[in-house]
């Protein structure tokens, strides 16, 4: 992966707008943004530091001692685990995160820190209502039969879907502000975090090839074959 630029999960993205947007409000006093992996993490933290976090913080992935864990993919408990260290650390009033990764779409991450850290979740988030004197956050999120509502107690855990905001696009002065902003690097020692593969992928094989399909001449061939070689009708 030579060469190639890193962009944001879109659903992270729409994360840090949200947490930008309560900051703005009145309800935050700093937005930090978070990314796991090797140096490239850096051009994601860059780019959420010009849409306007305070400071971000790259754990690094690439210099752990064990020879496993440098090559093992994060999964999503190993990214929960870290951020449960990353809270005990920073002490935040809010974690925000994007509902799913779009490479492997396992939905996992968010439900998994908030049991880790006994905190209460409001996953698929559609829309976020803080209320500073009383502590809580009320979230609106879509299900199959229609929207569902939860009021959380502060600290809480929330996840977002893509209809919660529109992202802003940062502009080229605060791009160029972002590269004098702070990003801190830690390692998977410092974190005292074990970065281990809790699946192994057994096997991967295609699914069979579909067979050609054929034209008919009439309903009455149609119905035949659905019924005699397709078997069903």
């Amino acid at each position: 992966m030579n060469n190639v630029k890193m962009s944001m999960n879109p659903f992270c993205e729409i994360a840090l707008e949200e947490a930008l947007r309560i900051k703005e409000a009145g309800f935050a006093t700093e937005v930090i943004a978070v990314s796991m992996g090797p140096s490239q993490c850096i051009d994601t933290l860059r780019t959420g530091l010009a849409m306007g976090a305070d400071r971000a913080i790259h754990v690094d992935t690439s210099t752990s001692s064990s020879s496993s864990s440098a090559t093992t993919t994060l999964n999503p408990l190993s990214v929960a685990k870290l951020l449960k260290k990353l809270v005990d650390l920073e002490k935040p009033g809010l974690l925000i995160l994007g509902k799913q990764a779009i490479d492997d779409d396992c939905n996992q991450t968010g439900q998994m820190v908030a049991g880790l850290l006994k905190w209460p979740q409001g996953t698929f988030a559609s829309k976020v209502i803080l209320d500073k004197e009383k502590q809580v956050a009320t979230v609106e999120r879509e299900v199959d039969g229609g929207l569902e509502t939860l009021c959380l107690d502060l600290p809480a855990v929330i996840t977002t879907d893509l209809r919660l905001n529109q992202p802003r696009y940062a502009t080229l002065p605060n791009i160029m502000k972002a590269k004098s902003k702070v990003i801190k690097k830690v390692t998977l020692e410092e974190l005292g975090v074990e970065i281990k593969p809790d699946l192994e992928i057994v096997q991967v094989t295609e699914p069979p090839k579909r067979k050609a399909g054929v034209i008919v001449s009439s309903v009455d061939e149609l119905i035949d074959k659905l019924k005699n070689e397709a078997h069903v009708i």
